[in-house]
């Protein structure tokens, strides 16, 4: 599949001082990660929204699921695909999403002695509502939905918020007080960021993007069932035109489009941990024609089902 690089937006000059804090912060926030990980993997924390993600070698392309979420790399780099856009960042970088998206992600960059640490910090779209309703910006014009991925230049306070709450995985007790506080400020900064009009609009209710969040959590619910436009666009209350326009601008693609790689990353999801074979897999996520599941999938991740997983499970 030929892709598409978005280029990161041009960073605003940055003064020597605050780069050094930004590095400062960069430096303690690995520390602390490799602290808490020591291994490669995914490790969730004592703060429910947090976890981090460890690699001490670049990863072949997976296919995920991306939620809403801060995604702050402090070592390394990695780069994540929609549909045929191409979206790269590393330690100066952090990526952010505001709606699920169906997503190819690989690690670029990371070794044995430097490996890729990032902070993952999931966007609850309520919290982010109710801040929206607080927030200055809330009485300005919403521009209009754009797409619910975006990389931007690391900004020093929005990192000394993460290392903050970081260190209080130090201290347990605190974390039931402390913690709300500062999710909340780097909600706040998100919000205040050039990213901030993407955020706001998962937080204003009747707004286009957030019916079109809507429209993602109903197709997320029901990848398996026969996909009726007419049926989503009322549930959200947009016609179908619109949904469809503005649907596209958020994910990089049709509803179908989406609903198809829900389905095809289910089905080898399933066929890797749950180890039922090809047609039940095609079956159990709404595909009737076994052939056509088999067309796909390898239209889709470059080899029919078997052999795909076997060399996922291989490497």
């Amino acid at each position: 599949m030929e892709t598409t690089p978005v280029p990161a937006q041009i960073p605003t000059p940055v003064s020597s001082g605050l780069e050094s804090r930004i590095e400062e912060r960069r430096a303690l926030l690995a520390e602390a990660i490799e602290r808490f990980t020591g291994h490669d993997g995914i490790h969730t924390t004592a703060i429910d929204a947090l976890r981090f993600s460890r690699l001490s070698a670049p990863s072949a392309p997976m296919g995920a699921l991306q939620e809403p979420s801060l995604c702050l790399i402090v070592q390394g780099s990695k780069q994540t695909l929609l549909g045929d856009e191409v979206y790269q960042y590393d330690a100066s970088r952090y990526l952010l999403a505001s709606v699920d998206l169906p997503i190819t992600g690989q690690v670029t960059q990371a070794s044995a002695e430097q490996p890729y640490l990032c902070f993952v910090l999931k966007l609850p779209p309520t919290d982010i509502a109710a801040l929206v309703t607080q927030a200055e910006e809330a009485s300005a014009p919403l521009p209009p939905p754009s797409r619910g991925i975006a990389v931007s230049q690391c900004d020093p306070d929005l990192m000394d918020a993460a290392l903050r709450l970081v260190r209080l995985l130090d201290s347990p007790q605190d974390i039931p007080l402390l913690a709300p506080l500062i999710l909340r400020e780097i909600h706040y900064r998100l919000l205040r960021s050039e990213q901030g009009g993407m955020l706001r609009h998962i937080g204003v209710a009747d707004s286009q993007g957030h019916r079109v969040a809507r429209a993602i959590g109903w197709l997320r619910q029901n990848f398996h069932q026969p996909l009726r436009i007419d049926h989503i666009a009322r549930q959200v209350h947009m016609s179908p035109s619109a949904l469809h326009h503005h649907f596209k601008a958020v994910t990089a693609m049709s509803p179908l489009q989406y609903q198809k790689q829900l389905r095809l990353q289910e089905a080898r999801r399933l066929m890797l941990t749950e180890v039922v074979d090809a047609a039940t897999a095609g079956h159990r996520v709404g595909y009737e024609s076994p052939s056509q599941f088999s067309r796909e999938y390898s239209r889709m991740f470059g080899a029919p089902p078997v052999r795909d997983v076997e060399r996922l499970r291989t490497s």
